[in-house]
């Protein structure tokens, strides 16, 4: 495991380091729009490269993440990891235990591992993932990697958030026409025929490759690879790390990094407003300051801007 990480930040990933860390992204999910604000967590100037995995839920995404990091520790890199899990609709919690148990078990290693429920959230991640990951980047980890709940049609935050997406996908579920319904499937630098030992990958995987790539063939643009990995016998996942470093060393040609920055602070900005919308409208209506759908607009605004 690397003694620190990129700009000499010491990565401090014993059990000690472990808890303060844990503490700092509880505070953080837990944390209120005002309380966001005030602490104002700033983006590195070097930020960890970042891959996202997504997909339809009972794809096998905590799977493949597992086998995926395990990998990667093995190479001696520290990465931290966050993963959302869907929160209940009747008490709002997650079941997190599983992975709870599983960090337990990478205490010493180069690797951070926390659950997060959803909460009220609709977009797959949750309240202040944003913040969250800006947190585990300030501790110099090699790269994070953050794990959506899998909420299918709605799941296009993640993009904002991450520099590689990965997509995962069953063969012959509809996963990948349901994916193309929610445009998600145009959004994906790498997609993944998941649990390829099923009938159907190798035909699901040239069915994808050409509805996909028809429709990125402009000069210069990345050619999403397609492939067929299967957690249970470890096939396919020396390509998922292969295509993942060749994205990045495309990336690094063709994006710019300010965009980057201006697409994470838009959504953290956008994050925000979404949670604090709610509170006001319910205040102003509650009020009966106007019935007027105008000034009830500029209420609402005026609310948002007092806090």
């Amino acid at each position: 495991m690397p003694d620190s990480g990129p700009a000499g930040v010491s990565l401090e990933l014993d059990h000690a380091g472990r808890r303060a860390l844990s503490r700092e992204l509880t505070r953080l999910a837990r944390a209120s729009v005002v309380e966001v604000l005030a602490r104002n967590l700033a983006e590195p100037a070097a930020p960890a490269p970042r891959i996202g995995f997504t997909g339809p839920p009972g794809v096998g995404k905590s799977t493949l993440v597992g086998a995926f990091i395990a990998r990667r520790a093995q190479l001696g890199r520290s990465i931290g990891v966050l993963a959302i899990d869907p929160a209940s609709p009747i008490g709002g919690g997650a079941v997190l235990g599983d992975r709870i148990r599983m960090d337990d078990a990478l205490d010493g290693s180069g690797v951070y591992l926390r659950s997060i429920s959803s909460g009220d959230t609709h977009d797959g991640l949750g309240n202040n993932v944003a913040d969250m990951l800006l947190a585990l980047d300030s501790r110099g980890f090699d790269e994070l990697l953050l794990e959506t709940v899998g909420v299918g049609q709605a799941e296009h935050a993640v993009r904002a958030l991450v520099d590689t997406l990965v997509l995962l996908l069953q063969p012959e579920s509809g996963d990948a026409v349901q994916a193309l319904k929610a445009g998600i499937l145009e959004l994906a630098d790498l997609v993944v025929i998941a649990k390829a030992d099923l009938p159907g990958a190798a035909r699901a995987r040239e069915h994808l490759l050409s509805t996909i790539n028809f429709s990125r063939r402009g000069p210069g643009a990345w050619q999403v690879p397609v492939l067929c990995v299967s957690s249970l016998s470890g096939s396919g996942l020396d390509a998922l790390e292969a295509a993942c470093a060749e994205h990045r060393a495309w990336a690094a040609g063709h994006v710019d990094p300010m965009m980057v920055r201006a697409r994470r602070h838009r959504y953290r900005l956008q994050a925000l407003l979404a949670r604090a919308l709610p509170a006001a409208l319910d205040a102003v209506l509650a009020s009966g300051e106007s019935a007027d759908l105008a000034a009830t607009y500029r209420a609402v605004l005026q609310r948002l801007i007092d806090g």
